[in-house]
């Protein structure tokens, strides 16, 4: 019996809330399928898929406090308070989530509604990674460690000048870890950290939850309406609900060549920066400049957030190259919430197919600006490279 649960329905990316607000208001018939992936090729012990499935049925449990609720609608007043009744009466259905385990492999898929589906990505990772430390018996560093690890990081930080947030709960080692990395970021006084990912830690720690829309939002468009039209679709239906709110594009999920064509002056000046997920940072940091430039557009009123598998060494590399030409922030994940001793676990869950109105599975693709990253039916991936004229 291992008893790993999850402690509140806003234990998740802020990211997951803010596009399930948009999809309940857009698209609250749209049936969708998402699928776990092992990047790391990393083996389950017996029993997982018996343990998983007991942390999973307990979520349906959770729910949003008054308390909760009271800090969402201060936080966040770009939110509908219909949205927010929504999420109170909002539980999770275990049903919707299938769980087999063939020796040493774990396959999860999860099918349903996408306005009700949306939420299960983040915590299920982070369940899977806790559970695998634990039934592994893998021992970490200790607290006092972790924290002094985690300081360590926000003084090197704080002498660059930069500004930073926690994004790490989907890769996270457990829930006790990331709350003593949340604890040593609030305890340090002179600090350029900003905020957390996570809404339940923002919470906690009184900072502010940090997300607009992650790979799926595009994924979806590209499924619904064709991959030529998903990045201009995508925002364009981003900006009907937040009107100029949560303005930061994430720009990867077809290539960035690809999203700087569609990415035009309007929505240039209308969004406040973009984020960096794949590829060479320096490299998209050029195109981002090059761009503004192009559309008359100061970038250093603009900002790029960096994200993709950050530690030390990446920030100041990036701090030292961008400083002076456009704004930038980071979003450290597992480099914060998992740096304890142990190897992290390279785990994902992705959109894998939309359900058409003839009840067809549509797949879905991500391109990303590596072919690493690249996820998704082998057939589809050429098509939409032939269909976005990608060469490589």
């Amino acid at each position: 019996m291992h008893d790993i649960r999850l402690n509140s329905i806003l234990d998740n990316d802020f990211y997951k809330i803010t596009m399930q607000n948009a999809v309940v208001k857009l698209f609250p018939g749209s049936i969708v399928k998402y699928e776990f992936i092992n990047r790391g090729k990393h083996e389950f012990p017996e029993g997982f898929d018996i343990a998983l499935r007991e942390a999973v049925n307990k979520m349906a449990e959770l729910k949003l406090t008054k308390e909760e609720k009271k800090f969402m609608a201060r936080t966040c007043p770009y939110i509908d308070l219909p949205y927010l009744d929504f999420l109170e009466g909002y539980h999770y259905d275990p049903s919707e989530v299938k769980i087999v385990q063939t020796g040493t492999e774990l396959s999860v898929t999860v099918e349903g509604l996408w306005y009700r589906t949306i939420l299960w990505e983040v915590p299920l990772l982070a369940l899977i990674s806790e559970l695998h430390y634990e039934m592994n018996h893998m021992e970490r560093d200790s607290n006092e460690v972790v924290m002094h690890k985690t300081l360590e990081k926000a003084d090197a930080l704080a002498k660059l000048g930069v500004n930073f947030a926690e994004f790490g709960t989907r890769r996270r080692h457990s829930y006790k870890v990331q709350n003593l990395v949340m604890e040593a970021l609030n305890q340090k006084k002179d600090s350029t950290f900003i905020g957390s990912s996570n809404v339940h830690f923002a919470m906690k720690y009184g900072v502010k939850p940090i997300g607009t829309h992650a790979h799926e939002w595009f994924m979806f468009h590209a499924a619904e309406y064709g991959f030529k039209m998903a990045n201009e679709l995508a925002l364009e239906h981003w900006v009907d609900v937040y009107r100029g709110d949560l303005g930061v594009a994430l720009s990867d999920t077809y290539t960035t060549d690809v999203f700087f064509q569609q990415f035009d002056k309007k929505f240039a000046k209308l969004f406040d920066g973009v984020r960096h997920d794949s590829g060479d940072a320096l490299e998209f940091a050029d195109k981002t400049i090059a761009h503004y430039h192009k559309h008359g557009i100061n970038p250093l009123f603009k900002y790029i957030i960096f994200s993709d598998a950050l530690n030390l060494e990446k920030v100041e590399e990036i701090t030292n190259y961008c400083r002076g030409k456009i704004g930038i922030s980071f979003g450290i994940g597992t480099n914060l919430t998992n740096d304890v001793g142990l190897k992290p676990m390279n785990i994902v869950m992705k959109l894998i197919g939309v359900q058409a109105p003839n009840q067809e599975w549509i797949p879905t693709v991500k391109l990303s600006d590596e072919h690493g990253k690249y996820t998704g039916d082998p057939k589809m991936i050429e098509l939409a490279k032939e269909f976005l004229r990608i060469k490589n």
